[in-house]
């Protein structure tokens, strides 16, 4: 169960922003997304992802900020042109006219193709298991995960930026490769524990170091030592982190938590709250909620 947040945390809550200034303590501050190659259709199966080697990444990610290479090239995310406008829905169709696209969300261009069966709609949350506005976020998405349409299937997806957010996307596609999705609700409040008590968030100075630590949480859990390392090196977890990779770059992922809706529309914290009161701290996870509740439907109709 998710520990109940600081007043300070909630104030601080938004969509992580890639450009976004990291706040003063103790307000945790956004984390923004390094920069990522571009993806091509000669791409091909990347190389295991690499646990987190550098003493500066664990530093990372107690403080969830991260650097940005400006200098690198991005994926190209498209113009406001006929192809935007094309994406979106009729304005009608969204209850009276409240949101505004490109306000409080864009289209995804060109948009992305979705992993659910006809008639369903899906809902992706692309996050990092020790970033503190996922974790803020986190029970406003479980309230709404109990009460969302039986057509609406979500999946999460860990980010995968640099090698300490692989490393904890290693961690969570091997427990749930090992059917124990209990333990990544449990792998989250940990690292966050361990951030708050500013120690490394179950990863280590080395690939080998990373998989000690990830091995004995397992252990400690009622998981054997061999039956994690068989998932934790497994094809199936390998097939996972490589999709994970090749959503990050075709969502345009530039901060997380970011959500992305039937593969079209994609939205975050900040955007959905955009005309949010600064007065009321909690106002953007709920219109964030309010918002997929609403482009789902809109899906759904059609």
């Amino acid at each position: 169960m998710l520990r109940a947040l600081p007043l300070a945390a909630l104030l601080a809550l938004s969509a992580c922003s890639r450009q976004a200034p990291a706040p003063p303590p103790p307000a945790p501050p956004a984390a923004p997304a390094p920069s990522t190659p571009p993806a091509t259709q000669s791409e091909t199966t990347p190389a295991p992802a690499p646990a987190a080697t550098a003493q500066s990444e664990t530093q990372q990610a107690t403080a969830s900020q991260e650097s940005v290479d400006n200098g690198a090239e991005r994926p190209a995310r498209g113009d406001a042109s006929l192809e935007q406008m094309a994406a979106l829905p009729a304005a009608a169709q969204l209850p009276d006219g409240k949101w505004k696209p490109g306000v409080h969300y864009d289209p995804l261009v060109p948009a992305q193709p979705t992993s659910v069966a006809p008639g369903k709609v899906e809902v992706v949350e692309v996050l990092w298991l020790a970033c503190p506005h996922c974790y803020a976020l986190e029970p406003y998405v479980g309230n709404w995960l109990k009460t969302k349409p039986s057509y609406v299937e979500f999946v999460r997806v860990p980010v995968m930026w640099q090698p300490i957010h692989r490393a904890h996307a290693r961690l969570y596609y091997a427990l749930d490769a090992l059917g124990r999705q209990d333990l990544i609700a449990k792998a989250f409040d940990t690292i966050h524990d361990l951030a708050e008590r500013k120690l490394p968030p179950l990863v280590g100075s080395s690939e080998d170091e990373t998989l000690r630590v990830q091995q004995q949480f397992a252990t400690q859990n009622g998981i054997s030592a061999d039956d994690f390392a068989k998932a934790y090196n497994s094809f199936t977890v390998s097939s996972n982190l490589q999709r994970a990779e090749q959503l990050t770059q075709r969502y345009h992922v530039e901060g997380v938590p970011f959500f992305v809706v039937n593969g079209k529309y994609t939205t975050d914290v900040a955007k959905a709250g955009h005309d949010c009161p600064q007065t009321a701290p909690t106002c953007g996870e709920k219109k964030l909620i309010e918002l997929i509740g609403d482009l789902v439907a809109t899906e759904h109709r059609h």
